[in-house]
């Protein structure tokens, strides 16, 4: 009886594995484990970059190791560990006998121009005296990052306006004030004499391909020069109203103590923003949060971006995949479509198929290597060359940037395209393609008309795959186009208004600058958090574009595929 119900049971089994259910239950059990682990990384790298703008309580305490002087040490409680006791004593401090573990703090403490560190670990067992005075203020400068202190007096002129309590209202009126003044600065700066430089150029080029095509005349020498003048005095003007700026912007000055006793004097010009955080209410500190955030997305980056924002980064990866994707659809469906519709379908055509899917696997450094010898030291020299002499020896496109960039990452990502196409193509019935024969319509009209329309949602799942590859990669875009800190944008309102031959910043590049190239690492540490998060919103909003496109395509074409 017992082999009886033994064999049954193998029958059993036998007959559920044949039937795929384990296979089923594995699949699913895989895809949550990986859904599980992606919502996981996507929370860290969420928490660990949001929580970066929130303003923390500033801590003032007394803090003495063992065998040291007591010191006051003032700042933002950034991170905590555990730390064994050996390891405190490899560093050269005293530890009490007995204790195993000890907790250790990371300070933020800021002063980097005072103290020479923004960062500096303590031992949270030794500080005492532990106090959050509602005077202490943090100060967001231009330079030398955070400063934690109190404000000892306003100055204007070198004058001493007001010190005491009634310096903090006054010092924020007049830091209003100097914002104002840095905005009407940056954009004469950037914009007014950016556009007049621009003209400036742009008419020494026009001289300059005169005299090289000898057909320079003193009538036409002497509208250049009559235009030329003319934007010397708009550029006198304007540097003329630089100076009357700058003058009232370094107007105001203040004096600030550190919790040592250290004293600060510097202009108010030279600050960003300045806040209480220990008298803060919920309300004010949500305010100042979306403040931050709205910041870190809009704003330029400073302080070797580790402060300020990535707006920069953002608009060059959603620009070069732009010109990536426009690029990159037309070549690979007219070379699937040839490839599936048109070509011999013998040796040569599957030797060639065999070519596109291998260079789906090369890595993306060898197509940087590619593009900056070909495209740039060789196609863009013939056309500075033909088209751009007068500009030489200075390159215009014989030099990495933005086209280049996007043509590189079409030519990495046309594989993917051209094998997505190709699927799509090959999932039409051949009945439509025979049916619409049988109405009198030719090949090409077929083509056009019926089976393109049909394959579109294919085109745009290749467009979708081409778009995740290509907004993350890093490595070629080091060679073709992408830079630190651009100081333009690759769009403004200059002629001809989209530079594609200007270098950009990008996010995945920044992401690498920041995290592995920054002098203040745990300054830039969750700023990397916070750009990996954005990079990967913006890829996913870019994606979800695209399927939404194909998703409406699918539907529009759904009945002609039944």
């Amino acid at each position: 009886m017992n082999n009886t119900l033994l064999s049954t049971r193998k029958r059993s089994v036998g007959e559920w594995v044949k039937s795929g259910s384990p296979w089923v239950w594995l699949n699913a059990g895989a895809v949550a484990i990986s859904l599980v682990l992606v919502i996981g990384l996507l929370g860290l790298i969420a928490f660990r970059g949001l929580g970066h703008f929130w303003p923390g309580q500033i801590i003032v305490a007394d803090y003495q190791p063992p065998g040291q002087t007591i010191r006051t040490v003032a700042g933002e409680i950034t991170d905590s560990e555990e730390v064994p006791a050996t390891r405190l004593e490899s560093s050269g401090l005293d530890v009490v006998d007995g204790q195993e573990l000890y907790t250790r703090d990371l300070l933020k403490q800021g002063n980097r121009d005072l103290s020479g560190a923004d960062f500096v670990w303590i031992v949270d067992e030794w500080l005492s005296s532990r106090q959050y005075p509602e005077n202490i203020m943090v100060l967001e400068r231009r330079e030398w990052g955070n400063f934690y202190g109190f404000l000892e007096s306003v100055q204007e002129g070198g004058a001493t306006v007001v010190t005491g309590e009634s310096a903090w209202t006054i010092f924020n009126e007049r830091l209003d004030r100097a914002l104002v003044i840095y905005e009407a600065i940056y954009q004469i700066e950037k914009h007014d004499i950016g556009s007049i430089n621009a003209s400036i150029e742009q008419l020494r080029l026009a001289e300059r391909r005169l005299e090289l095509s000898g057909d320079i005349d003193p009538v036409r020498q002497a509208e250049i020069q009559a235009e030329r003048k003319l934007l010397n005095q708009e550029y006198q003007q304007l540097e003329t109203q630089l100076r009357d700026l700058y003058r009232a912007f370094n107007r105001d000055s203040f004096v600030a103590r550190t919790v040592d006793g250290q004293t600060l004097e510097q202009p108010i010009s030279k600050v960003v923003r300045a806040y209480q955080p220990n008298t803060m209410s919920l309300t004010d500190k949500i305010g100042f949060y979306f403040d931050k955030v709205g910041e870190f997305i809009l704003d330029d980056p400073r302080e070797a971006n580790t402060e300020g924002g990535v707006f920069p980064a953002i608009f060059g990866t959603v620009m070069m995949v732009i010109l990536m994707s426009i690029m990159v659809t037309p070549f690979g469906v007219i070379a699937a479509v040839y490839l599936r519709e048109y070509a011999n379908q013998g040796w040569m055509t599957r030797a060639i198929r065999v070519a596109v899917n291998n260079l789906a696997g090369v890595p993306s450094i060898v197509y940087g290597v590619f593009g900056l010898g070909f495209f740039i030291y060789f196609a863009g020299a013939k056309i500075d060359n033909l088209f751009f002499a007068e500009a030489l020896p200075s390159p215009t496109f014989g030099t990495p940037g933005l086209l280049w960039a996007s043509i590189t990452l079409a030519l990495l990502t046309l594989p993917v395209v051209i094998v997505a196409t190709e699927e799509g193509l090959s999932r039409i019935p051949r009945s439509v393609r025979e049916g619409s024969l049988a109405l009198g319509a030719t090949k090409a009209e077929t083509l056009w008309r019926v089976v393109l329309p049909m394959a579109s949602p294919a085109m745009m799942t290749g467009l979708i795959l081409a778009v995740a590859r290509a907004a993350g990669e890093v490595a070629p875009l080091m060679l073709v186009g992408v830079v630190k800190l651009a100081p333009s944008l690759p769009l403004d309102g200059n002629y001809p208004y989209l530079h594609l031959d200007q270098k950009f910043m990008h996010l995945g590049f920044h992401i690498f600058d920041v995290g592995f190239q920054s002098p203040n690492v745990e300054a830039a540490r969750p700023l990397v958090y916070a750009t990996a998060l954005l990079l990967v919103i913006v890829i996913a909003v870019l994606n979800l574009s695209a399927v939404a496109i194909r998703n409406r395509l699918r539907e529009k074409y759904k009945s002609l595929e039944d």
